[in-house]
């Protein structure tokens, strides 16, 4: 009986191949023609456009599971938003690491308001621990989510959370955007914003795996790691 909590039912390809050919999407500046051509060197004749249907289907469902296995976070916070390219217009990537930077959780919006950032706050408090302090720059709509979550923990008799805004506390978070704009740079944009949701959550995967946040890792690389999301 399969046990896996990824199916790959009704694929042509064995789970092997199609997640090798979906890490070296995700981990390296590769086009999808790219690695077209890398697995036919290992005579496995694949079309680029089944590639990109895998990473557009694997990527969210491995990241749940890594989500599910991570490793617990710290509780002082690093929250801050990088701009990514989709179908011409630029969104909104909001991104949180704890002071050991590890990655807290990520969101993809298309406006850069209060309405955004809350629900990037709700979502990252829902998957982790409330933090005791987070560490902002200026940003308006930022400071306004943070300001209306306290007030909410105000009224429920919960301790507010430590508000820091400073850019040069939030310098931690801008150096690790840099890893997902060198990945997602060479794509030259998104077509849609399900295509650049669905890829970034995979990104994010891998630069999880990086830092070593996978719970049960026990020695694995960083490939075997990944292969084990689908395990």
């Amino acid at each position: 009986m399969n046990t896996s909590p990824i199916s790959f039912k009704g694929q042509r390809f064995p789970q092997e191949i199609i997640l090798h050919a979906v890490y070296l999407k995700l981990r390296f500046s590769l086009s999808y023609r790219d690695i077209e051509e890398l697995l036919s060197m290992r005579n496995l004749l694949i079309d680029h456009s089944s590639i990109q249907r895998w990473v557009d289907k694997y990527s969210p469902l491995l990241s749940e599971q890594m989500k599910k296995r991570k490793k617990f976070v710290g509780d002082s916070w690093y929250w801050d938003e990088t701009y990514i390219k989709v179908n011409g217009v630029w969104m909104y990537l909001h991104r949180a690491v704890d002071k050991e930077g590890n990655t807290i959780d990520f969101y993809l919006s298309k406006n850069r308001d209060k309405k955004a950032a809350l629900t990037f706050l709700r979502k990252a408090m829902g998957g982790n621990a409330t933090p005791l302090k987070i560490s902002i720059d200026k940003s308006g709509a930022n400071i306004s989510a943070l300001d209306h979550l306290n007030e909410e923990y105000t009224l429920e008799g919960k301790p507010p959370i430590e508000k820091r805004c400073s850019k040069y506390l939030n310098n931690r978070i801008e150096q690790d955007h840099r890893f997902i704009k060198k990945r997602v740079k060479p794509m030259l944009g998104f077509k849609s914003f399900d295509s650049a949701e669905h890829t970034i959550s995979g990104i994010e995967t891998i630069r999880m795996i990086q830092k070593n946040q996978l719970s049960d890792r026990k020695g694995m690389s960083n490939f075997e790691a990944f292969k084990s999301l689908a395990a």
